[in-house]
């Protein structure tokens, strides 16, 4: 089993101070095993944070973010699953389910984590599975007009199978929601098989008697 936290559109301190002190909490140092965030995590502090609560942390640019090491994309394995994770502002409109599931087939992997939009989404399509953590923030988003709600998901993965907690901030309280996603087993065309042989039978003796 391995537990990845998926964070991203934090936009510290630009557009927020910091992290609900509620999800904070949530977060120790000890338990997750990998951080994955989707871009605009903004400054080094809020970076150097999220490697207390794990030192394996793999981040992609946003369009907030001016570190240049910071990849555009990326593919990370589990195997059997492979992870492409992305921003999302390569899609226009936001958030675009063709463009992603394009951008999936593109990278060949099974799950893609994107964020831009600021607003949790997770869906499968054509076998592959698609999350939007959502900005962990809160944090402005000038794409949709409602104000965004906080979140952030943990994946468990184990094997083929993925399940997703979503953590949610809802009026001051922390609602979880939970998805799962089976990568579809690969079907191989069979191998004709040779026709049977059928046993050589010994003579018919007639019986003495």
């Amino acid at each position: 089993m391995v537990l990845v936290l998926v964070i991203g559109d934090l936009h510290i301190p630009y557009r927020t101070h910091d992290l609900p002190a509620k999800f904070k909490k949530l977060l120790v140092p000890g338990k997750i095993q990998q951080i994955i965030c989707v871009g605009n995590v903004c400054d080094k502090e809020t970076y150097e944070y999220l490697r207390t609560v794990s030192p394996d942390v793999s981040v992609v640019r946003g369009d907030y973010d001016d570190n240049p090491t910071f990849p555009l994309s990326m593919t990370i394995h589990h195997p059997p699953l492979s992870i492409g994770v992305i921003h999302g502002h390569q899609c226009i409109p936001p958030g675009d389910l063709d463009q992603l599931n394009a951008l999936a087939r593109q990278m060949d992997v099974d799950v893609v984590l994107s964020g831009h939009t600021h607003v949790f989404h997770a869906h499968e399509q054509e076998g592959r599975f698609f999350l939007n953590p959502g900005s962990a923030t809160g944090a402005w988003s000038g794409s949709f007009p409602t104000e965004p709600i906080p979140s952030f998901a943990l994946l468990d993965i184990q094997g083929p199978i993925v399940t997703t907690y979503v953590y949610q901030l809802i009026d001051g309280e922390v609602r979880v929601e939970k998805v799962e996603y089976r990568k579809p087993l690969e079907v191989h065309p069979m191998t004709p098989r040779p026709p049977p042989v059928n046993p050589v039978s010994s003579p018919t003796r007639e019986s003495a008697w």
